[in-house]
Order: structure tokens, then C-alpha cells, then sequence
């Protein structure tokens, strides 16, 4: 019997070596970028801290977001969006607002943090 527990302790102790922990490298953004020429046809979407949505320099709900971006693209069809979220915003809040956008026929998007 102490010989099984012997050749069982040895064997965990070599397969525990061998065990690596396999993970994503995720690079988040640090800090707001001053958005180059490419981003000024782009659509600009604002995500505060509160959640709030903004959209034109106007406050919109986050339903009315697919709205804003098909009337957009229907004026520059090539822009991408450019979500500008708060490093504290929601994160339900982003999500929601990159659903709206993709509704509305964008799937090129470009995230970038305020703080």
C-alpha cells in the first residue's frame, strides 16, 4: 500500500511540472489619443463615465444609436466609428453601443479610453 501512495506522489509531483497555464496578453489602452486626419470622417460616439451616450455633441440614448449611424453613413458610406469610451464607463454600455452600430451596418470600428 505505502509503495501505491509513493508511486502516486511521484507521479503528480512530475506531471505538476509540466502543467502550464495558458493565457491571452491583453494590451489595454492607457489614456484619450488625439484622434489622426483618417478619424475626422470617422463617427464619433462618446461613452462617459455615467453611461451617457453622446453622439454629434448631443446626448442620445443608446437606442438611438443604430439611428444616428445609418443617417451618418448614409452621408460618408466609407467612414468607420470611432467609440470614445470613458476608462470608467460601463462596459454593458460599450457593448450596447458597438450592437447598435454593427445594426446599423458598420462593423469597422476603433475603440479608444478617455479618463
Amino acid at each position: 500500500m505505502l509503495d501505491f501512495v509513493i508511486n502516486l506522489l511521484i507521479f503528480f509531483i512530475i506531471t505538476a511540472v509540466f502543467v502550464k497555464a495558458t493565457a491571452v496578453q491583453v494590451n489595454r489602452p492607457t489614456g484619450f489619443e488625439q484622434p489622426n486626419e483618417d478619424d475626422s470622417k470617422s463617427i464619433q460616439i462618446q461613452v462617459l463615465d455615467n453611461g451617457e451616450v453622446w453622439v454629434d455633441n448631443r446626448s442620445i440614448d443608446v437606442r438611438a444609436v443604430r439611428a444616428n449611424v445609418e443617417r451618418m453613413s448614409a452621408v460618408h458610406p466609407d467612414a468607420g466609428v470611432l467609440i470614445l469610451a470613458n476608462e470608467m464607463a460601463p462596459s454593458g454600455v460599450v457593448v450596447e453601443v458597438v450592437d447598435q452600430v454593427h445594426l446599423g451596418g458598420i462593423y469597422n470600428i476603433t475603440f479608444t479610453t478617455t479618463n
